[in-house]
């Protein structure tokens, strides 16, 4: 058994001699934030307006429009470049708008909170560019990185109950960051030009996890530092066999937190179980969990009571945040070593301040308007009590099988008002081609109502296949 202390020792041990290595190298980077003035707010959260119900505008976030052009080349599922509304002159032709656009509901979106309308974030965004501009003038490590960027650093490192947080242009940047990192730090502490076999680092990784985290597994790889066991999706008791039949010390396992096309939750309890016997680095990616679980918005992590076991917890602020950019809260050290080492940070331009701005203002919104989680989640009952499927999440895999069904099933809602896209290969595996129905906070029960309905048309809710995906990740 391997308590949390000796995992803090070794773990905390490699990092802390890696970063020596960096620093004894002259390779040690920093992030030296520029200060804007005036100053952003960060006095108070009393400084954002924040409201306790939903309001008319909250439903410009689910209730969107499409030319009659590409409502037809959808229906007959003929290949677009987007260009059915652009003129000559290069902008949209909005003449007899009324006529020549269609009217849909969203339910494919991942604007979980609806937070993508509101006026405070709105407002953020547009004070910060008026005050500043676009911004962000370079990279985060040369001078793209301003007290905006750091406030809303330290907001995301509360909300996540981490000691700090490093910022990067998106998600996928940030899942990549981490793992080439991790791949650094063997060649770090190792002088030799190949490592020992018995210095390298396991990684294992969910079967389903997102492509960006199976894409910086790819590039850690090519540093020929890691070895990489891929265990079966949410299977616990594979990945126990995979642990106890590794011989290498340092070890990660990385998962999704809340799976994007299945909306499972990994099994968090069991893996904080199995942390604490083999002592590996815990990182979850917690993209479609951030602000939509836990009682105060922290995640999967709050959700099940395990923020301290989490060791590295990557995030997005493109989906309940209504915004954009990706994040990774962990210790300072962890954030020294990614941001010294982590390609996709270091050599990408900074988040524009206005962008920076409005994030901040969405994780302080998100946190204080709970009615949204509260809504949500209702709506995930209301779903569940009108199909009868045993749904866990706001988001609703419908697995029909062939490629030819999920499209039938796409066009039917489309004609019935209804934007839910068909998932086909190579985004899901062949024969579990599905619909992808995403709840949100600003949805409505007469909203879930017709929805049921129109699916019920198409679909029989007794024989339909829900996260059920049990593929292999390619490596």
């Amino acid at each position: 058994m391997v308590n949390d202390n000796n995992y803090g020792d070794s773990w905390d041990s490699w990092v802390e001699e890696a970063l020596a290595k960096l620093h004894s190298s002259k390779l040690l980077r920093s992030l030296r934030p520029i200060n804007l003035s005036p100053q952003p707010h960060k006095n108070s959260e009393d400084d954002y307006q924040v409201f306790d119900e939903m309001q008319p505008w909250d439903r410009s976030s689910v209730e969107i429009s499409i030319s009659e052009p590409t409502f037809h080349k959808w229906l007959l599922d003929i290949p677009s470049s987007g260009d059915e509304d652009i003129c000559s002159n290069g902008v949209a032709d909005n003449k007899e708008a009324n006529g020549r656009f269609k009217k849909l509901l969203l339910f494919s979106g991942n604007d979980y909170l609806g937070l993508s309308s509101h006026p405070t974030i709105a407002r953020a965004a547009a004070n910060a560019a008026q005050k500043h501009g676009m911004g962000p003038r370079g990279s985060a490590l040369i001078c793209g990185y301003t007290n905006y960027h750091r406030l809303l650093e330290s907001s995301l490192a509360d909300l996540k109950k981490k000691e700090d947080c490093l910022l990067c242009p998106t998600g996928f940047a940030a899942n990549m960051a981490v793992m080439v990192a991790l791949g650094n730090i063997v060649s770090l502490l190792d002088a030799a030009e190949k490592p020992m076999k018995e210095d390298r680092i396991a990684i294992f990784s969910d079967a389903l996890n997102h492509a960006s985290i199976i894409d910086g597994i790819r590039l850690a790889e090519r540093q020929h530092t890691v070895d990489v066991y891929v265990y079966r999706h949410c299977d616990m008791s594979h990945l126990s066999s995979l642990l106890s039949s590794c011989e290498l010390k340092k070890k990660v396992v990385v998962t999704d937190s809340l799976f994007s096309m299945d909306g499972d939750f990994a099994p968090m309890n069991e893996l904080v179980n199995l942390r604490e016997r083999h002592g590996f680095l815990l990182v979850i990616d917690d993209a479609h969990g951030t602000l939509v679980c836990g009682k105060h918005g922290g995640g999967v992590a709050e959700e099940f009571n395990c923020d301290r076991q989490v060791d590295i917890c990557i995030g997005t602020l493109s989906k309940a945040a209504g915004c954009h950019g990706g994040f990774i809260a962990c210790s300072k050290k962890w954030k020294q070593l990614i941001q010294s080492r982590g390609r996709s940070f270091i050599f990408s331009t900074s988040s524009p301040v206005p962008i920076a701005a409005a994030a901040h203002a969405a994780v302080i919104v998100g946190k204080k308007e709970a009615w949204r989680r509260k809504a949500i989640w209702n709506r995930v009952q209301e779903f569940r009590a009108l199909t009868g499927i045993p749904i866990t999440s706001p988001i609703i895999s419908l697995i029909v099988g062939s490629e030819e069904k999920a499209l039938k099933a796409s066009r039917h809602l489309l004609k019935s008002g209804f934007h839910v896209t068909a998932i086909r290969p190579p985004t899901v595996p062949p024969n579990s081609c599905r619909l992808r129905v995403t709840l949100c906070a600003t949805h409505t029960a007469d909203d879930l109502k017709k929805l049921t309905a129109a699916l019920s048309c198409c679909i029989n809710f007794q024989d339909i296949g829900l996260c059920n995906s049990r593929g292999t990740a390619r490596l």
